[in-house]
C-alpha cells in the first residue's frame, strides 16, 4: 500500500531533476570550434531565409531551432527578444513546423529573429545534430561554432553562459 505511491514520489522526484537540470555539456556537440554547416532553409512568411554568408558577416551571432509545438520555445521567447533589443543578432530556423502554425507563434511571443527560415524536413537540423526544440549556437564573426545550448534560454542561462559565449565569439 505504501509501495506506489513511494514509486511515484520518487519518479517525479527523478523527472523534476531531470527537466531542472542545465547542463549544456550534457549532450556535447562536434560542432564547437567547426564551421557552422550549411544553411538550408525555404522561406517563411514575409522574411527572407538567411544564408551561409551571414555566418560569417564579422559579427556574433546565434542561431536559434524552434517550433511552435515546442513549450519550452515559448519559455524563452522573452529572453531572446531582450537579446535582440540590445543588439544581438538572432536567426531562426523553424523546425518541421506548419507555416501558419509558426507564424501565428511569432504573432502571439513576438518576433526577435533579424532573419529566419523554415527547416520543415528538419534536414538542417540533422546537420548541425540538433537533438531537440529549442537549441540555440552561438556563432563568431567568422562562422564558426562557439557554443551550443540545448534547451530553453533563461535568464540564469542567459547571464552565466550565453553572454560570455557572445563576448568570446565577438573578439575570437
Amino acid at each position: 500500500m505504501v509501495l506506489p505511491p513511494a514509486l511515484f514520489v520518487g519518479l517525479a522526484i527523478l523527472f523534476w531533476w531531470g527537466m531542472n537540470r542545465q547542463d549544456p555539456n550534457a549532450l556535447p556537440s562536434t560542432m564547437v570550434g567547426r564551421e557552422a554547416p550549411a544553411v538550408q532553409l525555404t522561406q517563411l512568411g514575409d522574411s527572407l531565409p538567411f544564408t551561409d554568408a551571414v555566418l560569417k558577416d564579422g559579427k556574433a551571432k546565434i542561431v536559434n531551432f524552434w517550433a511552435s509545438w515546442c513549450v519550452p520555445c515559448r519559455a524563452e521567447a522573452g529572453n531572446l527578444a531582450k537579446m535582440a533589443a540590445a543588439g544581438v543578432p538572432i536567426y531562426g530556423v523553424n523546425y518541421k513546423d506548419k507555416p501558419k502554425d509558426a507564424l501565428k507563434f511569432l504573432a502571439d511571443v513576438g518576433d526577435p529573429y533579424k532573419a529566419m527560415g523554415a527547416d520543415a524536413q528538419g534536414q538542417m537540423a540533422l546537420n548541425w545534430g540538433v537533438y531537440g526544440v529549442p537549441e540555440s549556437f552561438v556563432i563568431d564573426r567568422h562562422g564558426r561554432v562557439v557554443l551550443r545550448f540545448p534547451g530553453p534560454i533563461t535568464e540564469d542561462i542567459l547571464k552565466s553562459t550565453i553572454r560570455p559565449a557572445l563576448q568570446k565569439a565577438a573578439t575570437d
